[in-house]
C-alpha cells in the first residue's frame, strides 16, 4: 500500500497532491502543466457530465461541437475578451515540420499559415461567428447550445485538476431576443450550478455575481457560485455570464423581431470544468483518503470477502453473487473485490483511500450467521447489519451519508464565516481564513488595493443582498453592503 499521506493540518497543498495521486485520480504529463486524467479520476468526471448533461436537457439545451482552432482575427473583435485571454493563449504559426540536416525535427518555414490560429481557451468568438449563420429571425431563437470540449489557458502555475494548461469542462452559449431573457437564462443556469454542487457534490456554495475587477472578459455581469475548502480558501465553482450584446455587435450577429426591426441579439456563456473534482476532493477529504459522495462515487458499495481457504473464497462469492444483484437492481453500483493476491487489511486500505462510501465484508461466520458487516467511509463507523433487506438497508446508508457529507461541509462553512468592520479585523481574519463578509466602497481601486496588501479577492457581491449601510473597511468611504472575501485558488 501506497505510504500514509501527510495531514491536512501539517501541509494542505501537499496532501492534496498526495491524495490525488495516491487514489489514482491523476497524474503529471510529459507535458508541462497539463495533467494525465486516470480511469478512477475520469469516472468521477463522467458521472458528473452524466448528471449535468441531464440537467442542461431537461433547461431545453442542446449539444454541439466546434473548433479547437480559432482564427487570431477573431479575437480582435472584442476589446475586452482578447485583453482577458491573451496572455493565456497558445498560438499555432505553421502547420509542418521537416527534418533538418543533422536528422533532426524543425518547424518548416515554408509552412506558415497564412493567419495565426489559437487553441480555444474559450470558445464565444468562434461560436458567434457560427452563430451569425444560424440566427436570421425571431423565430431561430433562442439559441441554447451547450458544448463539452477541451481548452488550453497557458498557465505557469499549475495543480492537479484545479489549474492546468489544458482541461475539460462544458460551456454553454445561448442567444435570446431581449436583455431580460438573456438574464434570465444566466441566473437559470447559475441555479443549475448550484443545485448540482449542493444536491449531487455534497458541496454548499454561495451564489452572487463578481465585482467589475473579477468579471469575465466581454461580459456585462458575471454570477458565480463559491465553495469554501476546509483549509478555509474560496473555489470558485462555476460561473453564467450575461454578455450582453458584446458578441452579437462585434460578429454582427442579428435578427428580424416580430415588429420586422434587424437587431442585435442578447447573449450568455456559462460553464464548468474538472476543477469540480478539485472541490469533490478538498471539501470533504480527510487524512485516510478520498470521501466521495455517494451520488458521484465510481462504486458505491465495495465487498470483500474474508477467507483463508479456497473453498471459503468460492462459497462466499456464491454467496455474494445474490447480494450483489439485489443492489445492483437498485441502482446501486457494486464490486466485489475477489483478488486472491491481496490481504483484506490492504483491501479495506485501499478503497477507503480512494473514498468508496460503503464496504461490506462477508466471511463464513457471517454466511453462517446471516450477517454482513458494514463500514462507512465518512465516518469510519462499522456495525453488523442481518442479510435480509441488505440492500434497501445500503441504500438508506448511501442517503444517509450524502446528507451527512454536506452537513459537514455547511457546518464548517457556517464555522467560518466572519463579519469583520475593521481594517485590522479583516487583515487578522484573512490570514486565518475562511468567508469574510465586510463593507467595501464599490470601486475597482480599492478592491485592488486590498487584493496587493492582503491577496484576498472579492469572491461575490450577494444576490438580493440586504441593504445595510456602512463604510468601507479600507477607505472609510460609504457602502451599500456587505460583500464577500476570501483567499481562493
Amino acid at each position: 500500500m501506497a505510504k500514509k499521506l501527510t495531514s491536512r493540518s501539517e501541509n494542505y497543498s501537499q496532501w492534496y497532491n498526495e491524495l490525488v495521486v495516491s487514489a489514482g485520480l491523476a497524474e503529471t504529463s510529459a507535458v508541462r502543466g497539463s495533467m494525465v486524467i486516470k480511469p478512477y479520476g475520469y469516472s468521477v468526471w463522467e458521472k458528473m457530465q452524466r448528471v449535468l448533461d441531464d440537467m442542461f436537457k431537461e433547461t431545453g439545451h442542446e449539444n454541439a461541437y466546434f473548433p479547437l482552432f480559432i482564427p487570431k482575427s477573431f479575437f480582435s473583435k472584442e476589446a475586452s475578451h482578447v485583453e482577458g485571454f491573451a496572455k493565456e493563449c497558445a498560438v499555432v504559426t505553421h502547420y509542418r515540420l521537416k527534418n533538418d540536416e543533422k536528422g533532426g525535427i524543425i518547424v518548416d518555414p515554408d509552412a506558415k499559415l497564412e493567419e495565426e490560429l489559437i487553441v480555444r481557451p474559450t470558445s464565444e468568438t468562434i461560436i458567434w461567428d457560427t452563430y451569425r449563420k444560424w440566427i436570421q429571425s425571431y423565430r431561430d431563437l433562442p439559441l441554447l447550445i451547450n458544448q463539452w470540449a477541451n481548452v488550453v489557458r497557458w498557465e505557469m502555475r499549475t495543480r492537479l485538476f484545479l489549474r492546468t494548461a489544458e482541461f475539460l469542462w462544458q460551456e454553454g452559449h445561448t442567444a435570446h431576443a431581449t436583455r431580460e431573457e438573456a438574464i434570465q437564462e444566466a441566473e437559470t443556469m447559475l441555479n443549475v450550478y448550484a443545485d448540482f454542487a449542493e444536491r449531487y457534490m455534497g458541496v454548499p456554495v454561495l451564489k452572487g455575481v463578481k465585482s467589475p475587477n473579477e468579471r469575465f472578459a466581454g461580459a456585462v455581469e458575471t454570477y458565480c457560485i463559491e465553495a469554501l475548502m476546509q483549509d478555509g480558501k474560496a473555489l470558485q465553482a462555476g460561473t453564467s455570464h450575461f454578455l450582453g450584446q458584446n458578441f452579437a455587435k462585434a460578429f454582427d450577429v442579428t435578427f428580424l423581431s416580430k415588429e420586422n426591426k434587424l437587431e442585435h441579439v442578447w447573449a450568455t456563456s456559462w460553464g464548468v470544468s474538472t476543477r469540480l473534482i478539485g472541490a469533490l476532493i478538498m471539501a470533504h477529504s480527510d487524512d485516510n483518503g478520498l470521501v466521495l459522495p455517494p451520488k458521484l462515487a465510481p462504486i458505491q458499495v465495495v465487498i470483500v470477502p474474508i477467507y483463508r481457504k479456497e473453498e471459503e473464497r468460492e462459497a462466499i462469492s456464491i454467496y455474494v453473487k445474490n447480494i450483489m444483484a439485489e443492489l445492483k437492481a437498485k441502482g446501486i453500483s457494486v464490486k466485489y473485490d475477489d483478488r486472491d493476491s491481496f490481504k483484506p487489511g490492504y483491501k479495506f486500505n485501499e478503497w477507503e483511500l480512494k473514498g468508496v462510501p460503503v464496504r461490506l465484508a462477508i466471511g463464513p461466520r457471517d454466511m453462517q450467521n446471516n450477517t454482513v458487516e458494514v463500514a462507512r467511509r465518512d465516518t469510519l463507523e462499522k456495525e453488523m447489519l442481518h442479510r435480509e433487506n441488505i440492500a434497501a438497508k445500503v441504500e438508506n446508508l448511501l442517503e444517509q451519508i450524502q446528507k451527512n457529507i454536506y452537513q459537514k461541509a455547511l457546518d464548517f462553512r457556517e464555522e467560518n464565516t466572519f463579519k469583520v468592520d475593521t481594517w485590522t479585523a479583516f487583515k487578522e481574519q484573512i490570514e486565518k481564513g475562511g468567508f469574510v463578509w465586510a463593507h467595501w466602497d464599490g470601486t475597482s481601486e480599492t478592491e485592488q488595493k486590498i487584493k496587493e496588501e492582503t491577496k484576498a479577492t472579492i469572491r461575490l457581491i450577494p444576490l438580493n443582498r440586504k441593504s445595510e449601510t456602512g463604510k468601507c473597511i479600507y477607505t472609510g468611504n460609504p457602502s451599500e453592503g456587505r460583500v464577500v472575501f476570501a483567499k481562493a485558488y
